[in-house]
């Protein structure tokens, strides 16, 4: 019998905010339990495992992070686009490290189709639109971006750039400026538009 006042919807928020609290990897269902007040079994009959607990989580990140990213977005194109999807995305990572991680969380092809997943993946072809990259072009575009941004919000919220006197966001800026610039020339335009 499920205790009173625990949802899935519940557990899933409690674990997102422990998860940003002491880490992803270090969340579990009997830790998420505690912070509840009760005990593991009382869990299981809204989640069936910690990987699914994880899965819950991812969901719910990449439902936020979507979220904040068509806000950033809403009528802006180009660089300004660009620049606003990119804002968005590291300020999540930066405020909900947890939730951050949980969105690089494997999830079954079926439930990752169901997720906010797609809807990443279309903005971010969205903003590509304005720099007129044909495929495949287009898709390697998709990848570099989000190796461009998980990189270096990672280094940053890893510490990675403390040991500089030079600020991260003024180094963000400058590869915000860079990505712009080799968006805007990269070959594959030319090609298309001969």
């Amino acid at each position: 019998m499920a205790r009173a006042g625990i949802t899935a919807e519940r557990i899933a928020r409690t674990a997102a905010d422990l998860a940003d609290e002491i880490g992803f990897d270090r969340l579990t269902v009997s830790a998420v339990a505690r912070r509840l007040g009760v005990k593991d079994p009382s869990l299981y009959a809204h989640i069936e495992s910690a990987r699914d607990l994880k899965a819950r989580v991812t969901l719910l990140a990449l439902e936020e992070l979507a979220d904040r990213v068509g806000v950033a977005l809403a009528g802006r194109s180009g660089k300004d686009a660009l620049v606003a999807f990119a804002g968005a995305y590291r300020a999540y990572a930066k405020e909900h490290p947890g939730r951050y991680a949980a969105a690089r969380f494997e999830l079954d092809p079926e439930t990752a189709a169901r997720s906010a997943g797609p809807r990443h993946a279309a903005m971010t072809r969205a903003i590509l639109r304005g720099y007129d990259l044909p495929e495949p072009d287009q898709t390697d575009a998709v990848r570099f971006l989000g190796g461009v941004f998980h990189g270096y919000v990672s280094l940053e919220i890893a510490g990675g750039f403390r040991h500089t006197p030079r600020d991260a966001d003024a180094s963000w800026a400058w590869a915000l400026d860079t990505v712009d610039l080799a968006l805007r020339n990269h070959p594959a335009r030319e090609a298309k538009a001969e």
